[in-house]
């Protein structure tokens, strides 16, 4: 891939995602190896179809993400990144995800998201991540307080699950804070 970053740890590869890589492969490859290559379902297919054909970025926001594959495998097993980074501001909000229960619970997560927490505030210089995370999620809140990130309230019928509004925590780490 063009200008893809990777980044290795002790059982990780995190490849880069950017929007200019998206229209690549949709502009290269075939719905199959789009799919093999994300390890996507139909939906997730579909999703970053959707990104490609009506956009991801504007003036001021766009996103930044990594795949993330098993080091052993070489297969995708989940994503961890940036949406709504808004580079004037040096703000973004963190995503993660992994694409399999048998991944979970293993701190596949823990070791991804150090990598990207630190290429946030080094190579992207962000001076604020924040997280938006239901408050029945105690995986993710256990993730975000293991980095230092400090809870600032909650955004009140933030999100769509399911077609019902639900609430979100927000949590927040500042560079000043990080300590890698």
């Amino acid at each position: 891939m063009k200008n893809q970053i990777e980044i290795i740890t002790d059982r990780l590869v995190l490849k880069s995602i950017t929007p200019e890589i998206i229209h690549e492969l949709f502009n290269t490859k075939t719905k199959e190896e789009i799919i093999n290559y994300f390890g996507y379902d139909e939906n997730g297919y579909e999703h970053s179809k959707k990104m490609h054909e009506k956009g991801m970025e504007s003036f001021r926001v766009s996103s930044f993400s990594f795949l993330i594959f098993d080091k052993q495998t070489n297969l995708p097993i989940g994503e961890c990144g940036y949406h709504s980074w808004n580079e004037a501001h040096k703000r973004a909000e963190v995503f993660y995800n992994m694409l399999h229960e048998k991944d979970k619970q293993k701190g596949l997560m823990t070791e991804a998201l150090k990598s990207v927490l630190n290429y946030g505030f080094t190579e992207l210089n962000l001076h604020r991540i924040q997280a938006l995370v239901a408050s029945e999620n105690v995986p993710s809140i256990k993730l975000l307080l293991h980095y230092g990130f400090v809870k600032e309230g909650t955004m009140r019928e933030d999100y769509v699950v399911n077609g019902k509004n639900e609430d979100s925590v927000c949590y927040s780490l500042l560079k000043w804070e990080w300590k890698d």
